[in-house]
């Protein structure tokens, strides 16, 4: 019940924020023409989000001076720092315990020793979960007419294959915090498919950013102590790379959907992308699933082990449930803000997890963390000098 207060929240927060920052006011729609004109000066690195939010952070603008303005014109409302806790408040909320959910279903064994395998059903039902979400925030903000379908399409197939490969990576004895850590790193296939495809370049500090964390992630990964009852075993570490991979082709997908709205002359609302996004994620996992049978299998050994299925649900409801506490910040705050909340989550995560859930580290592991999360944190603060140059 809490749950659902909560959803509630922060689907009619995010839709009177997403309506209040519409274009009706012609001041508005001005300011946002003379910013659309510094967005095409602006890098063309993509770092791949879920559920299509760097085509929506892109439309977002990026700019806080714009969203200054925007909050100001909000300042009848809450205060931004009540407005910053309900955001990021319920952004840690749903998805640390969406982490700790993941974990779980991956590590639950049955009576007779059976392990919960079906990784695209898990996909199934969490990509349902968002669809009926994002139905209602569609329906109370006003569905979009005229979107690109087959940009949707492409994109939510791509993002849906990334996710499926590193719950795969879980369910084939990837720890998760190293899992975690890893798909941290997933600059680093956005780096060399712009290297190899557009000829783009980086600074020094970006290569050593990246490497910090995938070196870090491989320490982490060599240094569990012995006896801790977990490996990460190869065809782990093969998911999470393609999952990786997946990241990278994403980002191009979703550059190109930005490229399809534009032509098409939309410009999607959150909850738009929320739910078209997730209707070909939900249609997609259902024919890899069915194709794989999973379906019958894992709907049994949900039927057998109620415990598991508590978990898949909640699992699936707090994505959903996360996802709106995110557009509810993209439509108030400076995407900045935002990529703050996101990236000191998972670092949490980590450290909840390996907390929490029984991983014993060595010092070398501990020493893998540090450096992982060095990476990270180098990375949020060169993105926070790049806007204040931008100032």
């Amino acid at each position: 019940m809490r749950c659902f207060s909560f959803l509630l929240l922060a689907i009619f927060s995010s839709v009177i924020a997403a309506k209040s920052n519409s274009p009706s006011s012609s001041s508005l729609t001005s300011a946002r023409r003379s910013f659309a004109s510094l967005d095409k000066k602006a890098s063309n690195k993509v770092v791949p989000t879920a559920l299509g939010l760097d085509t929506l952070l892109h439309q977002r603008g990026g700019s806080s001076t714009e969203a200054t303005a925007t909050m100001s014109k909000e300042s009848a409302g809450l205060p931004p720092a009540v407005k910053l806790l309900i955001g990021a408040g319920g952004i840690y909320a749903a998805f640390l315990y969406y982490g700790s959910l993941q974990e779980d279903v991956f590590r639950y064994t049955a009576a007779d020793g059976t392990q919960f395998k079906q990784a695209w059903l898990l996909q199934v039902l969490e990509a349902l979960a968002n669809v009926a979400i994002g139905f209602v925030g569609m329906q109370l903000s006003g569905a979009t007419p005229g979107i690109p379908k087959k940009a949707f399409a492409i994109s939510g197939a791509s993002q849906v294959s990334a996710k499926a490969c590193t719950s795969l990576a879980l369910a084939n004895g990837l720890s998760f915090p190293v899992a975690t850590l890893a798909k941290s790193g997933k600059m680093a296939p956005v780096m060399l498919g712009q290297i190899l495809l557009s000829g783009a370049s980086y600074s020094v500090r970006e290569y050593l950013q990246v490497a910090a964390i995938i070196g870090g992630t491989a320490i982490v990964s060599m240094g569990k102590k012995k006896g801790a009852g977990e490996s990460s075993s190869m065809l782990g570490v093969g998911y999470i790379i393609l999952s990786l991979v997946l990241d990278g082709v994403t980002a191009g997908f979703q550059k190109q959907l930005k490229v399809e709205t534009a032509k098409a002359g939309v410009k999607p609302k959150p909850y738009d992308f929320m739910f078209w996004t997730n209707f070909y994620m939900c249609l997609t996992a259902i024919v890899v699933a069915g194709a794989l049978n999973e379906i019958g299998p894992g709907l049994a050994f949900c039927s057998a082990n109620p415990e598991i299925f508590s978990k898949i649900c909640k699992f699936a409801v707090c994505s959903a449930v996360g996802q709106s506490f995110i557009f509810y910040t993209i439509a108030n705050f400076d995407p900045l803000i935002l990529s703050t909340v996101t990236t000191t989550r998972k670092i949490f995560s980590v450290l909840l997890s390996i907390f929490l859930k029984g991983h014993s580290l060595s010092l070398t592991g501990w020493s893998g963390i540090a450096l992982s999360c060095f990476g990270i944190l180098s990375e949020m603060a060169l993105k926070m000098g790049g806007k204040a140059k931008a100032h």
